[in-house]
């Protein structure tokens, strides 16, 4: 048996929560294992407790975590306060990596992007040294036809210990976990055939008409924990134990303006509009229904992302004030979320007396992350705008304690994600989540889908059981797609 290393630097400087120890005690003498802790519950600390616990008694030389690479900074910031360790960076500037992988680093960080440019190296690396892998945010390689995933599925047998990190496993829908777990076991739990469990897995639109498809679907579903207990850590906040503020979240519905109601009506019955593009009118055809979609909630958040002549003011953003308002007077921040980058700017000019800061993927690392900390210490700036892809994962905005979504994308890794940005551990005060919805719109139809979508996630993470999922379940999603689009029950399938 191997002797553990009597290296100061390589023990915790804070202890862990009772779970957190409970999370590393099971799985650290595994080949590999999955964290699938609520978000908000401190997986980093798991992650880095783990990481020193095999360097310490000398099971791995090497400890690789790869995350997104906006958060690289947040896990330098987290190994420097929960550790005595040096991370050295892997970045994409390749003659320096060079150097990296061949020094005695015992702690590595990087982000996934890089994975992909320094594969080759990083398989003659794991055939040197007995290295450990962890993922964070492993949802990231939950498509497996992506390059990122068949990077991370070539290199996973080189790694002595791999560890999967992430809050939302089943990121939109149950089938995302498969390649997360193929990385883990090569296919031995879940089967080898994505195609397959796919397909038993698809929440699909049919579902409500559909019973003998439903009935399969749910016994399929109640089974996918099961295949991957022996090797899957789950807590949520509710099991954990740990005290944390309510969350109250709450749906607000507003009227749409008449040029707004207008306007959504030309795309939802005419399927399309003519609309002011780039100073010029042009025919804006919907026929896909995709598109007709992603139209019909552009108009339901802010008409003058598809038209620029739409000079009135849209129904939300009376309500949006408000709320922001509400919560200044209260000494409150807030966040304000959107899922698109030109809405940004736009509501930085409705709510300016509140002196927000913007962040989303257009602006640079070192502008967003400016922005994050303008909003965490200048007591004047009451207000983050934010986009969910460039700020839903890894980060701590506790310092607000309302999250207002005014518009929200189909995706359930998007709206759990950045909803825990301010309901997480260091949290104090109730939280406050706000979904603005325009009556009779397709946002009725999102927030639907999106309830759909978490239940069956819940269910697939064993949250609840069985009974629980059958006794809340509700497929209406798929009814009111073809009500919005007009379609037959044979087109509206195609429309998820």
């Amino acid at each position: 048996m191997l002797k553990p290393r009597s290296d100061l630097r390589l023990e915790a400087r804070h202890p862990s929560y009772g779970y957190q120890v409970d999370a590393v005690e099971a799985i650290k003498n595994l080949p590999y294992a999955a964290i699938f802790h609520e978000q908000g519950l401190g997986k980093t600390k798991i992650g880095v407790d783990l990481a020193l616990e095999w360097l310490r008694h000398n099971e791995v030389d090497s400890v690789l975590v790869v995350t997104k690479r906006g958060l690289v900074d947040n896990w330098i910031e987290e190994i420097r306060a929960h550790t005595y360790v040096t991370p050295r960076l892997l970045t994409q500037a390749r003659p320096s990596n060079f150097f990296a992988l061949n020094s005695p680093a015992r702690f590595y960080l990087t982000h996934y992007e890089v994975i992909k440019s320094e594969e080759r190296r990083l398989a003659l690396f794991t055939k040197t040294r007995r290295v450990a892998a962890i993922l964070d945010e492993a949802h990231k390689i939950k498509n497996p036809d992506s390059g990122t995933a068949k990077a991370f599925h070539r290199l996973a047998a080189g790694f002595v210990r791999r560890i999967i990190m992430t809050g939302t496993p089943i990121a939109n829908r149950p089938f995302d976990l498969w390649s997360q777990i193929y990385f883990l076991d090569q296919g031995k739990s879940l089967g080898l055939d994505f195609s397959s469990f796919r397909d038993s897995l698809d929440l699909s639109n049919d579902l409500w008409i559909n019973d003998a498809k439903r009935a399969e679907f749910e016994g399929a579903l109640g089974r996918v924990f099961d295949r991957i207990r022996p090797f899957a850590v789950r807590e949520t906040k509710a099991s954990s134990g740990i005290e944390l503020p309510e969350k109250i979240i709450q749906n607000v519905s507003v009227q749409t303006a008449p040029m707004q109601r207008e306007l959504y009506d030309e795309f939802r019955l005419h399927v399309g509009a003519e609309v002011l593009r780039d100073g010029h009118f042009i025919d804006d055809d919907a026929e896909d229904l995709l598109k007709r979609l992603l139209r019909l909630v552009q108009v339901a958040s802010n008409p003058g992302l598809v038209d620029e002549s739409y000079t009135e003011v849209p129904a939300k953003i009376p309500k949006l004030l408000s709320l922001i308002g509400d919560a200044a007077e209260s000494g409150s921040k807030s966040i304000v979320w959107t899922s698109f980058v030109k809405n940004t700017e736009w509501l930085a000019a409705h709510l300016r007396q509140f002196d927000p800061v913007i962040v989303h993927g257009e602006r640079s690392l070192d502008d967003r992350n400016r922005a994050l900390r303008r909003f965490k210490r200048d007591e004047d700036c009451r207000v983050l705008i934010a986009t969910p892809g460039a700020a839903k994962e890894g980060l701590t905005l506790t310092v607000a304690n309302h999250a207002v979504f005014y518009d929200r994308s189909f995706s359930l890794d998007d709206y759990l994600q950045a909803q825990d940005r301010i309901h997480r551990i260091s949290q104090e005060r109730t939280c406050y989540v706000w979904n603005l919805l325009c009556d009779d719109t397709v946002d009725v139809w999102v927030d639907s889908l999106l309830a759909a979508k978490r239940l069956s996630a819940q269910l697939a993470q064993a949250d609840i059981n069985k009974e629980e999922y059958r006794r809340r379940a509700n497929y209406d999603f798929g009814r009111m797609v073809r009500e919005i689009l007009g379609l037959e029950g044979a087109h509206a399938g195609q429309a998820k």
